[in-house]
């Protein structure tokens, strides 16, 4: 379970960037984020990641204070953690297969583990028949689900996805939707922003609507609304 609790967060004196944010993301739940550039979306994911530090109020993860621990600790949390961004972040000089597994070997799993679970998730974003080729060699829709295959071959509980369709073309946004609709099937809690009308209203899930810093509407199967 994750916790925001009555978090603020000020740049300066003056700059509220998050105003009193009070909610909470259950177990495999798929929650959605949405609102103009500026509302605040990106800093709350910088939060739960421990990137940012509230100036009021706490992020709780199953009851641990993210800001609260130790750098040791704090990166241990954090492989439980998957991350999506717009900009993919693949290395360019691997392979598919490198850059996947060089994921599990920086969370120190053994050569058996990265010959067993890489082909797993690589099949699961339809990307098996792509292992040795490079991203430069692939379209922005495969290379986002190699991005989504790296994110989550370590099992995190949480993925975190910002804005993982934005530079994609509307049939490369219903397979990255899929993908994180089957992931999130399997269990895992998944964390969307994104300012994509059509995939928010396609999913019929849990959305919040920020804006200046503020959530303005939490509706259960929702639309968006802005």
């Amino acid at each position: 379970m994750i916790h925001f609790d009555n978090v603020s967060k000020k740049y300066g004196e003056d700059a509220l960037v998050l105003d009193s944010i009070d909610f909470v993301v259950r177990p495999s739940e798929f929650l959605s984020i949405v609102g103009h550039s500026g509302a605040g979306k990106t800093t709350l994911l910088k939060m739960l990641l421990a990137q940012e530090k509230p100036t009021e109020g706490a992020v709780l993860l199953e009851d641990i204070n993210i800001n609260s621990l130790r750098k040791n600790d704090l990166n241990k949390l954090r492989r439980r953690m998957g991350t999506v961004f717009q900009d993919f972040k693949l290395l360019p000089d691997k392979t598919v297969f490198e850059n996947i597994s060089f994921a599990m070997e920086a969370a120190g799993k053994t050569d058996e583990e990265i010959e067993s679970d890489v082909p797993y998730v690589l099949e699961l974003v339809g990307l098996n028949e792509k292992a040795w080729r490079f991203p430069g060699q692939l379209s922005g829709g495969e290379k986002q689900r190699v991005a989504i295959a790296r994110a989550i071959v370590n099992q995190p509980d949480v993925l975190i996805a910002d804005e993982p369709t934005g530079n994609l073309d509307p049939l490369h946004t219903y397979d990255i939707v899929q993908i994180l609709k089957k992931i999130n099937n399997l269990g895992t809690t998944v964390l969307l922003t994104t300012h994509n009308k059509g995939v928010i209203d396609s999913l019929e899930k849990r959305v919040i609507t920020m804006e200046k810093g503020k959530i303005i509407r939490d509706d259960a199967e929702g639309k968006y609304v802005l």
